[in-house]
């Protein structure tokens, strides 16, 4: 993320589950690593191009999530190796939908 522009701040804390919970993110789209921008949840591996076009085109929504770490995501490379995954756009009802789809 920071390669990509964005100003990182982070946090090591035993309280990421009751975090996670409190963003409104539900166990399905859980993954390893949790932030916050300009009032959005952004949740595991999302590519940081993912993140620039939540951020311009402002929708309605608590964040982006790509569920479980998989392989070819960012911080996720593995080789010449490179998994399809989604990165989902989730809302405060629990409700997701595809925001991009990668590899």
């Amino acid at each position: 993320m920071e390669a990509s522009g964005f100003s990182v701040k982070r946090i090591d804390t035993k309280r990421i589950n009751t975090i996670k919970a409190d963003a409104g993110l539900t166990p399905d789209l859980a993954s390893c690593h949790t932030a916050f921008i300009d009032g959005y949840v952004i949740e595991g591996h999302v590519p940081a191009d993912d993140v620039k076009r939540l951020l311009a085109e402002s929708p309605d929504t608590l964040g982006l999530s790509v569920p479980g770490m998989p392989i070819g995501s960012p911080g996720m490379e593995m080789g010449d190796r490179h998994d399809y995954y989604q990165v989902l756009m989730f809302n405060d009802r629990g409700q997701s939908r595809v925001f991009a789809e990668h590899n």
